[in-house]
């Protein structure tokens, strides 16, 4: 039986492939849809000792990396360390925060099985690490943006104890800044991750299609998509009704505004004709 350990980690928003390609002089120009392969010499020259033939890292676009067959914690520090030189906002002291582990069992005897712990194929292919790869780091990028809408509603909720307790003011900024974080989450969900996108390999293979949707279907990829989705609609159409209050009071501030000068207005002209002002 032949056997490959997958772990995969979400460490940032976005991580710059063309960056690190060039230090390690890979002299290609790399896309959102395709992950960065580092293995071999390239590998060994960043983690400083030898490596197996089948230990990989693959680096992708919307801040996730996956390690291939990489057991020890200090070639992943290593490594980690590594990218954190070409992207900053990466926090070192919580990569383990979004995280998952995986593996690959072939055997001749056995039947395609998947699980949430490894998937046994009977005959080995040379798509499955770059496809299982790419599966465990969208299934970890989303598990962040997921916390990340639960931080968003969170802060909503508060706004909205705010309207319930009479305080009905919501400043601009606060609005744009809210409005702001929801277009962000919806960016990181569609544009980054790219759920929806496949790897090159599945258009020209029907067999690695296959697999990769299997994959997806197993991990629930597009039901989560759906429900973030959703989800993100809900956000927009709260912060449409804060911003109709907000307005609706600021007219009204307004509009009372209007009629107090006109009162003064009719008082000053009374107190003339009455002889009580020059």
């Amino acid at each position: 039986m032949k056997e490959l350990t997958f772990k995969a980690f979400a460490v940032a928003n976005e991580i710059d492939l063309n960056k690190i390609a060039t230090h390690c002089g890979i002299p290609k120009k790399f896309t959102w849809e395709e992950p960065l392969i580092l293995k071999g010499d390239t590998l060994k020259s960043i983690l400083h000792k030898e490596m197996d033939k089948s230990q990989q890292v693959l680096v992708f676009s919307f801040g996730s990396v996956v390690f291939i067959n990489h057991s020890h914690a200090d070639e992943i520090s290593s490594f980690m360390r590594f990218v954190h030189a070409f992207e900053p906002g990466i926090d070192l002291m919580n990569i383990h925060q979004y995280t998952d582990d995986y593996s690959l069992h072939t055997d001749k005897k056995a039947e395609f099985q998947v699980t949430d712990e490894y998937v046994v194929v009977s005959d080995y292919e040379s798509f499955y690490p770059e496809l299982i790869s790419t599966v465990l780091a969208k299934s970890v990028a989303l598990e962040k943006i997921e916390e990340q809408s639960g931080k968003i509603h969170d802060r909503l909720e508060l706004m909205i104890d705010r309207l319930e307790s009479g305080r009905l003011r919501i400043g601009n900024k606060e609005l744009a800044r809210q409005t702001a974080n929801i277009m962000r989450h919806e960016y990181n969900t569609i544009s980054y991750v790219m759920i929806l996108d496949k790897p090159d390999i599945t258009w020209t293979s029907s067999s690695a299609g296959e697999f990769y949707d299997r994959m997806t279907e197993f991990f629930e990829m597009n039901d989560r998509f759906t429900i973030l989705k959703s989800k993100t609609e809900v956000l927009y159409r709260i912060m449409e009704g804060f911003s109709t209050i907000s307005h609706s009071i600021r007219g009204l501030f307004v509009e009372w505004i209007v009629v107090i000068l006109i009162v003064i207005e009719v008082l000053l002209t009374v107190f003339q004709i009455a002889g009580w002002l020059p």
